[in-house]
């Protein structure tokens, strides 16, 4: 498999942000990290990642970040990622969502690595930086 595939976090959680981004970099993937949606959304006039892991909660709402991608017709696959386990509202909105994986924080290494994997198969054209 050929991991160059980018894939970007976004988690406004600093230590979740560079724990994960370690951990996916050290597994060979290219790897952006962004600490807001505003930060994400104007990095993608120069990269289009392959596979986005997305805080729910991120600054109110992940959920805003999906909806406003999905609104604009880029079909990334997403992966939320949250520390709110028992909430049900949102994992019903993230099922509802088309997520490839919701997974719970602390984030379970070989489930996140498992679930990119996952996601950068459903995207027939691999995100990547010039």
């Amino acid at each position: 498999m050929n991991k160059t595939e980018l894939i970007a976090i976004v988690d406004d959680d600093p230590s979740v942000l560079r724990a994960l981004h370690r951990l996916i970099q050290s597994n060979g993937y290219t790897v952006e990290s962004f600490a807001s949606a505003r930060d994400f959304l104007d990095a993608l006039i120069r990269c289009r990642p392959a596979c986005l892991v997305l805080d729910v909660h991120l600054n109110g709402s992940g959920f805003g970040l999906q909806e406003r991608l999905a609104a604009d017709g880029m079909k990334i696959p997403i992966i939320f990622i949250t520390a709110a386990q028992n909430d049900a509202s949102t994992r019903r909105r993230v099922e509802k969502s088309g997520a490839v994986a919701h997974l719970w924080k602390p984030v379970d290494e070989q489930a996140l690595l498992h679930a990119i994997r996952r996601a950068i198969g459903h995207d027939a054209n691999p995100g990547r930086c010039p």
